[in-house]
């Protein structure tokens, strides 16, 4: 039995995602027994920015937060500019963290949580770019490999997924925050 047994994973991404942003962290928590789900604004299947191709499982518009345990948005600016201006994505993404459930988010990845209303008072790291738009939606940013603030884990870059595929399956295992 893995860490994650009976554990239902989000995972919101669109075209152009970061290919081992995405493939590592779902390969992580799937190791560890979690139902992987990805989630994207259209059905089909999505391609990354060196080529991975992934199925959709469920469009935005069909995706429910509770339906799911915890969350995983991959980076890659296009991917993460698209899917933050899908009102359905950013309406998943605020039930969930709402609901004080466990997330990842790396790179560009975060930048949603700043459309979700999901930053005040958290502390986060991303990709550096994306300092100003997290701190001005109430976040602290630091410059770290992984940052964990109640249950939402926070990496800059691919060279961080050690430490962000073990800090979300750590996280994903506690469940609710």
């Amino acid at each position: 039995m893995g860490q994650l047994d009976n554990v239902k994973v989000a995972v919101v991404a669109t075209n152009d995602f970061e290919d081992s942003e995405l493939t590592s962290p779902v390969e992580a928590v799937k190791a560890e027994g979690a139902e992987v789900k990805v989630v994207s604004t259209e059905s089909g299947t999505i391609t990354g920015k060196k080529g991975a191709e992934v199925t959709v499982d469920l469009t935005t518009a069909d995706a429910k937060a509770e339906d799911f345990d915890a969350l995983i948005l991959p980076g890659g600016t296009n991917n993460a500019d698209i899917i933050r201006t899908d009102d359905n994505a950013v309406a998943l993404v605020r039930g969930i963290a709402e609901a004080g459930k466990p997330i990842g988010a790396i790179c560009h990845g975060p930048w949603i949580l700043a459309d979700a209303d999901a930053l005040r008072g958290r502390t986060v790291t991303s990709f550096k770019s994306l300092k100003t738009d997290l701190t001005n939606a109430g976040a602290t940013w630091v410059d770290s490999e992984c940052e964990c603030d109640q249950g939402l884990v926070t990496s800059r870059t691919p060279d961080d997924l050690p430490a962000f595929n073990a800090k979300i399956v750590e996280e994903f295992a506690e469940g609710i925050h």
